[in-house]
C-alpha cells in the first residue's frame, strides 16, 4: 500500500493483516470527489491503517485525527507518521493518533466543543456500525456546517437517507453515492428540514 495523491504521492503505507484497507481506486475515487483538503480538519474513525486520513494529509488537510480501538493498528498509524515525519516537518498537533473506540470518540469530541469539515469512517462490514455511527453522529453534532461526512460500507449494508440532528432543525442528508465492486461510498451534508 501506498499514499496515490498529492504532495506524498508513493510513500510506503503500512497496513494491519486483520484488516481490509481501502482499495487504491476507492481511494482515488473519494479525493476525486473531495477535490483539495487545504486547510481542513479531517477525521477518520475506525482508522485501521490511516490510509484515507494520510490521503486528506497529503491533499493538504490542516489537522488529521486517526481514531483507531485496536492498540496494534494505532501503532502501525503511529509507525507510518514517524516515517512521514523523517520526510516533512509536521507541525505540533497536525497530526492525532487516538487509540479508542470511535462512537466514544464521537462523544467526547462533542464535548470538547471540537468540529471537523471532513469525517470518513469505514467500519468493519456486517455488524450495522455505520448505521450505529450515523446515529450517534446525529446525536453528537461534530461536523461543520459546510463539512461532509463519508462513509465506506459494503453495499448490502444499510444506511438512511437522513438524520435528524438533536435539538435543532437540521439533518445530514445524503447527496451521493458511488458504487465500486462490492464497496459504496455515500456522501453526506447538513440540510436545513422543512417545517
Amino acid at each position: 500500500m501506498h499514499i496515490i495523491t498529492g504532495q506524498f504521492k508513493g510513500m510506503p503505507l503500512k497496513a494491519p493483516k486483520a484488516i481490509r484497507p481501502s482499495e487504491d481506486r476507492v481511494r482515488k475515487a473519494l479525493f476525486d470527489i473531495l477535490g483539495d483538503c487545504s486547510g481542513l480538519a479531517f477525521l477518520e474513525l475506525f482508522a485501521g491503517s490511516g490510509a484515507v486520513g494520510f490521503e486528506a494529509l497529503s491533499q493538504g488537510a490542516e489537522e488529521v485525527v486517526f481514531v483507531e480501538r485496536e492498540r496494534a493498528h494505532a501503532r502501525m498509524i503511529e509507525q507510518t507518521l514517524q516515517s512521514l515525519r523523517q520526510r516533512v516537518s509536521l507541525s505540533e498537533g497536525k497530526v492525532i493518533v487516538l487509540c479508542r473506540d470511535s462512537l466514544e470518540a464521537i462523544a467526547d469530541f462533542a464535548r470538547e466543543k471540537r468540529a471537523f469539515d471532513l469525517i470518513f469512517l469505514d467500519p468493519p462490514y456486517y455488524r450495522e456500525l455505520a448505521e450505529k455511527t450515523l446515529q450517534t453522529l446525529q446525536e453528537y453534532d461534530i461536523l461543520l456546517p459546510s463539512g461532509y461526512i463519508v462513509v465506506q460500507h459494503f453495499k448490502k449494508d444499510a444506511v438512511h437517507p437522513a438524520y435528524a440532528l438533536a435539538g435543532n432543525k437540521q439533518a445530514i442528508t445524503l447527496f451521493k453515492q458511488g458504487k465500486y465492486g462490492d464497496t459504496v461510498l455515500s456522501l453526506y451534508r447538513k440540510e436545513t428540514q422543512a417545517l
